[in-house]
């Protein structure tokens, strides 16, 4: 873990490095307040601090109220120094936003206790974050598929939406339906089904450019934003879908199974949720058209 030293005095300084160093940290020291505040200004910045309350030019309490009034997370955490052990400037110290104060002249067991109980903290913190990343990918994301779920995808079409009515750009949506799907569960099960999605998916994103969005719809039924997409674009590009699923059989554990895919396009200059709508209404004539084809919307016939 790294350490922020930020002492003006240079023995003191020295002994603080020198310790830290001898119990695993890594260590940069500064001389006063405002150089400690440059140095957490930077990328990946040490989010363990100690801090002397008496320095030149930005004392140790205005760096605590600097740090509090910036981003919380990551969390800084601050071990105020004072040449004190007053009560009032204990409580001005905590008050400004230090975590925890050492007295000077410090003892060596205080203070790599005290670090520890610091460092400690901002791993905790470290493992909330990560574990609330990981449950929010998890609300966004089909379990299955790994691709954004139906609610999550509507959200992401709304940002689409708004982006190209604000650069006056032209967006596609994409509805995409596995044919004869339930006949695979029946003949073959739902693990054979699931393997048989998970292989779509797969397929489908890796024919997708960067910038379009895919999701699963709901059980066979897949979902694409294609932003700047003209209808000729979306329609050349759902073609491209169809081919990459039903040009190769997929393999499952009992073998290989030939699938096809049907697909509406719809797209527009001044987007709306109207798409969707539209796009479903192609996906179904292609379905009543005989499946494995790619319909256009009819208004942009």
């Amino acid at each position: 873990m790294n350490v922020l030293v930020a002492e003006d005095e240079p023995v003191s300084r020295h002994r603080l490095k020198a310790f830290l160093q001898k119990w695993g940290y890594s260590v940069r020291v500064v001389g006063d307040g405002a150089e400690a505040l440059k140095a957490l200004a930077e990328p990946n910045s040490p989010k363990l601090v100690v801090l002397d309350r008496m320095m030149p030019q930005v004392d140790g309490l205005e760096v605590c109220r600097t740090i509090r009034r910036g981003p919380q997370e990551p969390y800084v955490y601050v071990i105020l120094l004072t040449g004190h052990g007053q009560r009032e400037e204990i409580i001005e110290g905590l008050d400004a936003g230090a975590d925890d104060y050492i007295t000077k002249p410090f003892e060596i067991q205080e203070l790599k206790a005290r670090v520890r109980s610091g460092a400690r903290i901002i791993e905790l913190q470290g493992q909330l974050i990560d574990a609330r990343e990981r449950l929010r990918a998890e609300a966004m994301h089909d379990s299955l598929t790994g691709l954004f779920n139906h609610a999550a995808f509507l959200d992401q079409l709304d940002k689409e939406i708004l982006r190209a009515r604000r650069q006056h750009t032209p967006l596609a949506v994409i509805m995409a339906d596995l044919d004869h799907f339930k006949t695979i569960n029946d003949r073959y099960g739902h693990l054979t089904g699931d393997s048989v999605l998970r292989e779509t998916a797969r397929r489908l994103r890796t024919s997708l450019r960067a910038s379009d969005v895919i999701g699963r719809y709901g059980g066979e039924e897949f979902i694409v934003a294609a932003p700047g997409c003209t209808t000729g674009d979306a329609a050349l590009l759902a073609e491209r879908l169809r081919s990459s699923i039903c040009d190769a059989p997929i393999e499952v554990p009992t073998g290989k199974i030939k699938v096809t895919l049907s697909l509406g396009v719809a797209a527009a200059i001044n987007a709306s949720t109207s798409l969707l709508r539209a796009a479903d209404e192609a996906l179904y004539r292609a379905k009543d058209a005989g499946r494995n084809r790619v319909e256009i919307d009819v208004q942009a016939v």
